[in-house]
């Protein structure tokens, strides 16, 4: 058995930016990581070529009887940038503490790892283990995934015949607390620009006679809010399913103060809409936000043009049962609809992704049809979690988005059972991401048991 932390640091070192072409011999070394290993502890390796970034298969086959569980995880990672900010350099794993940092360590590398770890751990003692296993690890997660929709549709014969996918992609809130992530918000991303004169203006010689595309921006902008926060685009509530009972006594168990969230976040006022807390609409409700805005000088002091060019990158998160593209199609509708005289707007569509929500046996809303298998894993889950983390875990939904997720649910028909792993002091996507080492055991052994009573019920 392989020691995970050495591992972990192995895979570290591996400078795995899937968005930045001059990280490719890091990328290539992440997928080479994670094939051998896999190939060490028996399982037959299939590399998928893709037009960027190869997917990894690992299969473990046996009797067609037997439970079959396909664990999802990623090897690349997102740019370490500002590297001034780090305290120890991205692409070297430094323990302080029981903590390790690096960039990916806990989005994904330490996760994945500790599936590897637990997988290895099993078999290592339960050689004939009646439970097939296959280990599907991508390159492309952080750039959206576009390879993984012609993978799945590729390979759909294949995997289809899973029971369910098993990952460890989201969060838990602290050190005690297991989650189980019972939904995951969609996306729509687009870039709108406001095209002006055919070139930047001196302001003093032509302001006052032209509209600016800044100005322009910013009251397209203004228009798609009330001032009470809600999203003011006709339709886009439409679809929104109301919010389960047993959903809002799971999130009261979390037990969140928000006065401590306003502390964490930096601020001094929450805006959310009428009636809900902001605990609920970082989960339950959908957003439009505004990610980037710019146009004219940028540089230190002052110039006085007129931009010729401005732009805005918008996303909404999508909760159950809204369509990403019913709402790309209300989102572009609305904001050509609201397009003022004296400019042009070009809009830009981005990437999309599926909400999703998974229910787990014995709620008001649970399918009537839903596998047993699927319902054996979350209960076994149930166990697990109450043994190696003393008590039981909470099903939440996350505000986050992980767009694969529905598409396998959509193209496959499985659901995805997701065990949070990273915390919010992890920092993903930013400088000093750490991965708890201490949590990566716990969830080793979680994992371990969760396999061996889902192979012997």
């Amino acid at each position: 058995m392989f020691d995970p932390v050495e591992k972990l640091k192995e895979f570290i070192r591996c400078p795995s930016v899937s968005a930045d072409p001059k990280f490719a011999a890091g990328m290539r070394g992440a997928q080479e990581f994670v094939s051998g290993l896999l190939s060490s502890m028996g399982f037959a390796v299939e590399v998928v070529k893709t037009d960027l970034h190869p997917i990894i298969l690992g299969h473990r086959g046996g009797d067609a009887s037997w439970p079959h569980v396909i664990i999802y995880g990623h090897y690349d990672v997102q740019p370490a940038d500002p590297l001034h900010l780090w305290q120890s350099p991205a692409f070297e794993p430094t323990i302080r503490g029981h903590r390790m940092y690096g960039r990916g360590a806990a989005d994904n590398k330490g996760p994945l790892l500790t599936h590897l770890a637990a997988v290895a751990q099993l078999l290592e003692q339960h050689p004939a283990l009646p439970l097939r296993i296959t280990f599907l690890v991508e390159g492309e997660e952080e750039m959206g995934s576009p390879s993984f929709l012609p993978f799945l549709q590729r390979y759909q014969q294949t995997l289809q015949d899973a029971d369910f996918v098993f990952l460890s992609d989201t969060g838990i809130p602290h050190e005690q607390q297991m989650v189980i992530t019972a939904g995951l918000r969609g996306l729509v991303t687009l870039e709108v620009e406001a095209i002006g004169p055919t070139s930047d203006l001196h302001s003093g010689l032509h302001g006052g006679v032209l509209l600016n595309p800044i100005q322009a921006l910013v009251d397209l902008c203004a228009s798609l809010h009330t001032p009470d926060g809600r999203v003011n685009i006709p339709g886009f509530y439409d679809d929104v399913l109301e919010v389960e009972p047993w959903e809002r006594a799971e999130l009261a168990k979390l037990g969140g103060r928000e006065e401590d969230y306003l502390k964490f976040l930096g601020i001094d006022a929450f805006h959310t809409p009428p009636g809900v807390t902001p605990f609920e609409a970082v989960r339950f409700y959908p957003t439009l936000e505004f990610n980037g805005i710019g146009g004219g000088y940028q540089g230190e002091g002052g110039k006085t043009v007129i931009p010729s060019r401005a732009f805005v990158k918008i996303s909404c998160r999508l909760v159950a049962n809204q369509s990403p593209e019913k709402m790309k199609v209300l989102l572009e509708q609305t904001i050509a609809a609201r397009a003022p005289r004296g400019v042009q707007l070009r809009i830009i569509a981005g990437h999309t992704g599926r909400p999703y929500v998974v229910v787990p046996p014995g709620r008001t809303n649970t399918p009537p049809d839903q596998s047993p298998v699927l319902a054996r894993m979350f209960r076994a889950t149930d166990a697990a979690v109450a043994e190696v983390w003393g008590k039981a875990p909470l099903y939440l939904r996350e505000g986050g988005s992980v767009p694969i997720i529905g598409e396998i649910k959509r193209v496959l028909g499985l659901d995805s059972v997701m065990m949070g792993l990273f915390l919010p002091q992890d920092n993903l996507h930013a400088p000093n991401e750490s991965f708890d080492l201490e949590i990566m055991k716990k969830g080793i052994e979680t994992s371990r048991r969760i396999l061996l009573a889902i192979a012997q019920p």
